[in-house]
C-alpha cells in the first residue's frame, strides 16, 4: 500500500479525534486569516482614499470626523463652512490644491457630492461611459451606483435629503445623468459627483419661499469640507494651526488621523489573532497527543512493516504524513472559512455604502500562514515520529498476544 493511502487509512481510523483536531486547526486558520484578508484591504483602501489629499478643512468638530466624513464618506460632516473658505486658503502661499465638496443629499443611500473636476482628478479616475457634467443638476455616477441603481446616462432621477435612503424626495429639481466612472476600487464608486451649484440649487429651491428668500441664500451659500493639497511639505507644520486659529474652520491630517484610526481597529484584530493563535497552538498539542497514541496503539502494525521490509524512516514517514494531511485539511478549510466570513463582511459594508472589502483576496501573508500550519503539524509530530523510528520490533514479536 502506497504511503500517502496508508496514512490517510490510519487518520480515519479514529474519526472523532481526527475531526477535532481538524476543527481546532481550521478555526485557528480561520481567525488569523480573517485578519490578514480584511487587514490588507482596510489598509490599502485607506491609503488609497487618501490620494494626494494633505489636510481637511471643515466646520469645528471632531478632525477623526472631518476625516471619516470627507475622506472615507462613512460619517456625517460636523456641519457646513462659509464659501469664501476656498478663497481664503487658496490665497495661503503654501497652499497648491483647493477641492471643496458639499454634502448633504443621496440617492439609495449613495451620497450626492457637488465638487469640481478636480474631485475625479485627484485619483486618477477616467470614464467608462459619458461624459463629465457641464451644467448644474448634471451628475456623474460612481461604479457601485451606476450596477446598484441600473441608471444609464440619459436617465433623470432626484435626489433624498439627507444621508440616508429614507430622506424627502427633492422632486422638483431633478438630476441628468451624464456619465459613469471606470471603477477604480476607491470611495468614488460609491459616490455621485455633481457640480457644486446643483446642491446649492436643490436646497434653495426647497427652502426659498419668494424671490428675496432666494437671494438671501444665494448669498450664504456654503460647502460642507475643503480637501487640501499642500505646494511644500513644510506646509504641514504651520497651515494647519493657520486653519485652526480661522473664525469656524477646523483642520485635519489625514495621515495622523487615519494612523489613529487604524491603532483602533487594530485593537480588535490583534485580540482576533491571538484568538487564532491559541486555537492553532491547542490543535498542535491536541494532534501531539493524539499521534503519541495511535503510535502506541499501532505498535504491532509497525513492527509488522518492519518486518515486511520497510525501513525505519519510512516508518517515521508515515506518522508526518499524517499529520502533514491533517494540517493541510485543516488549512483549505480554515482558508475557506476566512474567505467566507470576508464576503458575508462584505456584503454587510457594501450594504452600508461603507469601505469595500472582497472575498476570494490571496496574498503572500496568506501563504505564511498555510506554511506556518504545515511546520507546526511537522513539530508536533516530531516526537511521536522518533517513538515509531525507535521500535524494538524483537521485543514487539515477542511479545504475548
Amino acid at each position: 500500500m502506497r504511503l500517502g493511502a496508508l496514512a490517510w487509512r490510519y487518520l480515519w481510523a479514529r474519526p472523532l479525534v481526527a475531526v477535532l483536531n481538524l476543527a481546532l486547526l481550521a478555526l485557528g486558520v480561520a481567525a488569523m486569516g480573517f485578519v490578514v484578508i480584511v487587514g490588507e484591504q482596510v489598509e490599502r483602501s485607506v491609503q488609497r482614499d487618501l490620494a494626494g489629499i494633505d489636510l481637511v478643512v471643515g466646520a469645528k468638530g471632531s478632525p477623526m470626523q472631518l476625516i471619516l466624513a470627507g475622506v472615507f464618506h462613512i460619517d456625517v460632516p460636523s456641519g457646513n463652512i462659509r464659501r469664501n473658505a476656498i478663497k481664503t486658503l487658496l490665497e495661503h502661499p503654501l497652499v497648491g490644491r483647493v477641492v471643496p465638496l458639499s454634502l448633504g443629499d443621496s440617492l439609495k443611500g449613495f451620497r450626492i457630492v457637488g465638487t469640481t473636476l478636480q474631485y475625479p482628478a485627484l485619483y486618477g479616475v477616467q470614464l467608462a461611459e459619458g461624459a463629465f457634467w457641464t451644467d448644474k443638476l448634471e451628475a456623474v455616477f460612481g461604479a457601485d451606483v451606476a450596477s446598484e441603481t441600473r441608471l444609464k446616462v440619459g436617465d433623470t432621477f432626484v435626489g433624498t435629503h439627507g444621508l440616508g435612503a429614507s430622506g424627502e424626495a427633492h422632486g422638483d429639481t431633478p438630476y441628468k445623468v451624464t456619465g459613469r466612472l471606470a471603477r477604480c476600487g476607491c470611495v468614488l464608486d460609491r459616490l455621485v459627483l455633481t457640480d457644486l451649484q446643483s446642491v446649492w440649487v436643490v436646497h434653495e429651491t426647497a427652502l426659498a419661499v419668494d424671490d428675496e428668500d432666494k437671494k438671501l441664500l444665494e448669498a450664504e451659500r456654503e460647502v460642507t469640507l475643503l480637501l487640501v493639497g499642500y505646494r511644500s511639505p513644510l506646509a504641514a507644520v504651520s497651515v494647519p494651526r493657520w486653519v485652526n486659529a480661522q473664525d469656524g474652520l477646523q483642520a485635519a491630517a489625514p495621515a495622523l488621523e487615519s494612523a489613529r484610526l487604524l491603532r483602533m481597529v487594530g485593537a480588535g484584530t490583534d485580540v482576533l489573532r491571538g484568538f487564532g493563535i491559541v486555537l492553532l497552538l491547542a490543535a498542535a498539542a491536541s494532534v501531539f497527543v493524539g499521534l503519541v497514541h495511535a503510535v502506541r496503539e499501532r505498535e504491532p502494525d509497525l513492527a509488522m512493516l518492519r518486518m515486511l521490509g520497510a525501513p525505519p524512516r519510512r516508518v517515521a514517514t508515515l506518522v508526518f504524513a499524517e499529520a502533514l494531511l491533517l494540517a493541510l485539511m485543516g488549512a483549505a478549510l480554515g482558508l475557506l472559512l476566512a474567505q467566507g466570513l470576508t464576503a458575508i463582511l462584505g456584503w454587510e459594508l457594501s450594504r452600508q455604502r461603507s469601505l469595500h472589502v472582497m472575498a476570494w483576496w490571496w496574498s503572500a501573508p496568506l501563504a505564511w500562514l498555510v506554511l506556518g500550519t504545515l511546520v507546526l503539524a511537522l513539530v508536533a509530530a516530531a516526537w511521536p515520529a522518533w517513538r515509531a523510528l525507535r521500535l524494538d520490533v524483537s521485543r514487539l514479536m515477542q511479545a504475548p498476544r
